[in-house]
């Protein structure tokens, strides 16, 4: 017993040794040219990749459509985490619609509607660079994962609503074309047609969510059928449609949980992309989590954030 002990030790210690000898290599690309502006996106991959096609791992960064960069700091324990672990990770340029507007509300929703589809429309047009690329680089196109934060969440969200959906913005990308899984940190789906349904099912998705959250609503904000439903409600649509996914509701935090899931829960997002996305399993999870550790801040509001 104490020879097998002393074996799986060795094994986990040289495991550990060839994981933290990883080099993560990163290369730039333009995919897009829009109104002038360049559309980049960082690639992340292991030095050790295998010729064999990988899953891709796109990501919208975070900044309500007005400001952000696809190369935060905060973010590249993320990229890095997934390159290690075999993924391509594709971190993507987007327009910022909301530059310089007022803050969103029901009378003043137009801009941001606007800016949402412009996000969206740079998320299919880099997805689309991936799919004609995907032989050069080494990915599966069968395998390709959408992720966000805050407005890159609700950028990845409304994507695979829209392409489910069949909106004709969605026209540039095969009609076969499916995204595999979709990851959202505090996202929503802005709908002018009550709580979002879905013609064909969507991906298997990973809800985190703050149950505090003012600035992208953890149940919903509008006016009738107009309005933002965030993860409480979509969640309500995954069950009553019999959808897989996993929704990580974090009792009284902020809208910090578009950030911080990024560092304290990697091995969890593995494990989603693990089962609802390579292994298929038609699980719908519900984790609420309280941690009397976090002071949690609430103050982010439309109002404030965008004055």
């Amino acid at each position: 017993m104490i020879h097998k002990r002393v074996s799986l030790l060795f094994l986990f210690l040289l495991a550990s040794l060839l994981l933290n000898a990883i080099t993560v290599e990163k290369e730039t690309r333009l995919f897009a040219m829009k109104e002038g502006i360049e559309l980049k996106m960082d690639l992340y991959r292991s030095d050790s990749a295998s010729v064999l096609p990988q899953p891709c791992l796109i990501f919208v960064f975070g900044g309500g459509f007005k400001e952000g960069e696809r190369d935060a700091a905060l973010y590249h324990s993320y990229y890095h985490y997934f390159a290690e672990r075999g993924f391509t990770v594709a971190a993507i340029d987007y327009r910022l619609g909301m530059k310089g507007e007022k803050a969103p509300g029901m009378l003043n929703y137009k801009p941001l509607l606007n800016a949402i589809h412009m996000a969206v429309e740079d998320l299919f047009s880099a997805t689309g660079y991936l799919l004609e690329h995907a032989d050069e680089l080494h990915i599966d196109p069968s395998l390709i994962v959408i992720s966000g934060s805050s407005a890159g969440a609700i950028t990845v969200l409304q994507g695979d609503y829209m392409k489910q959906n069949g909106h004709p913005r969605a026209k540039g990308l095969p009609e076969s074309f499916r995204y595999a899984g979709v990851i959202s940190f505090a996202g929503g789906i802005f709908s002018t047609e009550g709580l979002p349904s879905y013609k064909k099912p969507p991906a298997p998705t990973l809800f985190f969510h703050g149950s505090a959250d003012r600035l992208v609503p953890y149940n919903k904000t509008g006016l009738f059928h107009l309005g933002m439903y965030g993860s409480r409600q979509l969640v309500k649509r995954f069950r009553q449609d019999r959808y897989p996914f996993t929704f990580y509701s974090i009792e009284d935090v902020g809208h910090e949980m578009s950030e911080y899931p990024m560092q304290e829960y990697l091995p969890e997002i593995e494990q989603f992309i693990n089962d609802l996305v390579l292994d298929r399993k038609q699980w719908m999870t519900e984790i609420h989590h309280k941690d009397l550790l976090r002071q949690s801040d609430s103050s982010d509001t439309p109002a404030n954030y965008y004055n």
